[in-house]
């Protein structure tokens, strides 16, 4: 029987099964919470929403509840299920449960008595997917050697991206494209926001069949301490467990807590470039509306096959160099987009930055891994995904700070670069895995 996580067992098989989580999860990240569904709610739904308050508001604080809770639940999530051996079983319900809140969009029409329903599936959902990337995201270990870690977390990123483009062109070309009441390839009417609920449906199918691979492939964990006080704690038990756990962390490996602390700083940085870049793009580079569509379809190809490319680079030469090399080239094209003007500056300056978005994210989650003891991936990818929430704020708020300081939506830029800059100086001072090859280089 091959024993998953073994050294030089795992089989492509495996791996791939594992990569189709990341493809099946962009319906839920690119079409239901980036570029399709939310953008329904807010300019169709909750158009007519009476009050003084719009819909846009209501889903921006809906989506910020949905990150506390998040913050809260994803550790101790995570916690459990390395504690009792149910990693796979925890993976099962989160992505069950988050298909069948996408499928229920379906139920909400063009009409603003739905908006609630709407952003209530969303946040929900919003919460079931994070909390399931703790379990997904701990799996790496156990899909991969020390040998091909960085590649097969590269691999992972990539197919992320390269379903989101896959799904989203499906989605526009066949319900979405065209004008009129009739619209896409198939001719679906838009009464009702129809077209759209059925993109809903489609990403929902899509997640379920795509999800359901790494379930068959990939065994369960094993119970490593079935005595330990995580796998004989109550819920509410688990928090005083991890209370511990943390405060022990904090005396015996700060380099953990630090880099948790840079990462979740550079993580909010790196998202910060997708969240405004289609802004910026219409607003300050002058390329249209329908153009977007086709930069962000390229930003995510160049951003899948940076992932790639530093995936193989990470395992010559570590994590640590492939972060801080795509930190500072995603530094310095901020800088000169602050001062270069016109579409085709955008689209060379801003695919740089999207090249090193992918790389970046990858080496992250494998350097967590390459320090991380084994059997508590899923309580620290947990802490991972807590800290990056924590600080989830920084980029979009220093943005709008330097918009209304000077005026110009271009300065937002100099927001984003900044938080880069914090998440670099932080992970300059944290220590590169043992082992790892490029520690002299990155120093």
């Amino acid at each position: 029987m091959v024993v998953v996580g073994a050294p030089g067992v795992v089989t492509k098989k495996q791996v791939l099964a594992w990569g189709f989580w990341d493809w099946g999860g962009a319906a839920f990240q690119a079409v239901i919470l980036t570029f399709v569904f939310s953008v329904y709610l807010t300019d169709s739904v909750g158009a007519d929403l009476p009050g003084g308050v719009s819909a846009t508001s209501w889903l921006g604080w809906s989506l910020g509840i949905a990150g506390v809770l998040v913050a809260v639940l994803a550790p101790v999530s995570g916690q459990r299920s390395d504690a009792r051996g149910r990693r796979k079983r925890l993976l099962f319900v989160l992505s069950t449960a988050t298909v069948v809140c996408m499928a229920a969009l379906f139920f909400v029409k063009d009409d603003y008595h739905y908006l609630w329903l709407g952003l209530i599936l969303l946040s929900v959902a919003s919460v079931l997917f994070e909390v399931a990337q703790v379990p997904y995201t701990a799996m790496l270990r156990q899909v991969s050697t020390p040998d091909n870690l960085g590649r097969v977390s590269g691999f992972g990123w990539a197919m992320g991206y390269f379903g989101g483009i896959a799904l989203l062109l499906m989605c526009y070309f066949g319900f979405i494209a065209g004008d009129g009441d009739e619209r896409g390839l198939l001719g679906i009417t838009t009464e009702d926001g129809l077209n759209i609920r059925l993109v809903a449906l489609l990403a929902a199918v899509w997640f379920l069949v795509f999800s359901l691979p790494v379930l068959f492939a990939v065994p369960e964990l094993p119970v490593t301490d079935p005595e330990a006080a995580a796998a004989r704690a109550g819920y509410l038990e688990s928090y005083r467990v991890l209370w511990r756990d943390v405060s022990e962390l904090w005396r015996t490996d700060r380099r953990t807590v630090w880099f948790l602390v840079a990462s979740a700083l550079f993580r909010d940085g790196l998202a910060g470039v997708f969240t405004f870049g289609a802004v910026l793009a219409v607003t300050v580079y002058g390329i249209s509306s329908a153009d977007v569509l086709l930069f962000g379809v390229a930003a995510n190809v160049v951003a899948a096959l940076g992932a790639v490319v530093a995936g193989r680079v990470d395992d010559v030469l570590g994590p640590k160099l492939v972060i801080v090399v795509s930190l500072v080239s995603m530094i310095v094209a901020g800088l000169v987009l602050l001062a270069v003007s016109g579409p085709l500056m955008f689209w060379i300056f801003g695919l740089i930055l999207c090249l090193f978005v992918g790389p970046a994210q990858s080496a992250s989650r494998t350097f967590l891994t390459r320090i991380v003891p084994p059997g508590r991936e899923g309580q620290m990818f947990g802490l991972y995904a807590t800290t990056g929430r924590a600080v989830s704020f920084l980029a979009p708020s220093l943005f709008g700070l330097f918009v209304f300081l000077f005026d110009a939506d271009r300065a937002g830029i100099i927001g984003i670069v900044l938080v880069l800059a914090a998440g670099l100086l932080a992970l300059l001072r944290v220590a590169a895995p043992e082992g790892d090859r490029g520690r002299d280089a990155a120093a």
